[in-house]
């Protein structure tokens, strides 16, 4: 590895963990965990949550920011 390839790693992290940052402040206000196509099942006593419309939807969106940078 040379410092150029270093360096660009550092800030893509960088740029990841401050967007990241930003969906956490304003967590309550996104409908993420909450799509219509997320399955809960559960009474008093538990909850099984499988969010299938979340993981569709996160993987669509990391496959895109990953193509956009991964591309030369």
């Amino acid at each position: 590895m040379n410092w150029d390839e270093i360096g660009k790693f550092l800030f893509i992290a960088g740029v990841v963990l401050i967007v990241l940052g930003g969906i956490f402040m304003i967590y309550d206000k996104i409908p993420i965990g909450k799509l219509p196509g997320d399955i809960q099942i559960g009474n008093s006593k538990f909850k099984i949550y499988i969010p299938v419309a979340t993981s569709v939807l996160l993987s669509i969106v990391l496959t895109l920011i990953l193509n956009f940078f991964s591309r030369r």
